[in-house]
């Protein structure tokens, strides 16, 4: 999938798996759940509660709140606060956390 967001050093950093919304997806190690996300491509990462309309990160710092997706099993993390590990699987999320896409 290609992505308009593209990291400033493409050196060869130490890539790991994750998983997202059941696909493999290659992220480095030490970015931010919502860096790699954003740099796979994904535009979405949540839905509103009410109506729906997909929201996607905007601070990226853990302010906002519009990054939210489910981490291993747990909804309405911030994905730019939390760093990615090796097979963590990832979920974008569908209103308030209950129900998933």
């Amino acid at each position: 999938m290609s992505s308009p967001f593209r990291r400033l050093d493409e050196s060869d950093a130490r890539c790991i798996e994750i998983q997202v919304d059941g696909r493999s997806v290659r992220a480095r190690e030490g970015e931010s759940v919502a860096a790699a996300l954003l740099a796979a491509g994904l535009r979405d990462f949540r839905t509103t509660p009410i109506s729906g309309a997909p929201r996607a990160p905007y601070c990226m710092m853990g302010v906002c709140f519009e990054c939210l997706v489910e981490i291993n099993g747990v909804p309405n993390r911030q994905s730019c606060r939390i760093p990615v590990e090796k097979g963590m699987q990832i979920r974008r999320q569908h209103g308030t956390g209950q129900d998933y896409r």
